[in-house]
């Protein structure tokens, strides 16, 4: 018996596939114009990895920037990594796409949201027989916190 159609699912996969696309463009091409990134991730989500130093200051979530200076982006179906300078200091990061929370190009007023989830409850998830809980929901993002 059929339960309905999981938009929120579906949408959530929808905004990742598009954030992918995006990523792999400039992988591939640069970055054109005045397009740059903010992008908010969760820290603390187990495939996340970035230096001990950086987990320390931000042991939840870090936003970062992709504009002038980056290099060896790699996308993957799951996720990217790149290398970021913070303070001369080059660090190389993974991040999935599922630890995302939010993907902002301020240069054309355009953001997504995702909402949060946790990931201290998973080993007790993964030993249940019972059905699997929702992906969260995702939505579009108010540009109003990034505008200078």
């Amino acid at each position: 018996m059929s339960r309905g159609i999981d938009y929120g699912s579906l949408m959530h996969n929808a905004m990742r596939s598009l954030i992918c696309t995006v990523l792999q463009q400039i992988a591939d091409e640069g970055l054109p114009g005045s397009h740059h990134f903010f992008i908010t991730f969760d820290t603390r989500h187990p495939e996340t990895e970035i230096a001990d130093w950086l987990r320390d200051r931000y042991p939840e979530e870090m936003t970062i920037v992709i504009q002038h200076w980056f290099d060896d982006l790699e996308v993957t179906e799951d996720g990217f990594s790149i290398t970021l300078n913070f303070g001369d200091n080059p660090e190389h990061l993974v991040i999935p796409f599922d630890a995302i929370t939010t993907f902002v190009d301020p240069s054309v007023e355009f953001g997504l949201r995702f909402e949060t989830q946790s990931y201290e409850d998973d080993e007790e998830d993964d030993e249940d027989e019972g059905e699997a809980e929702p992906r969260p929901e995702a939505e579009v993002v108010s540009l109003d916190k990034f505008r200078k």
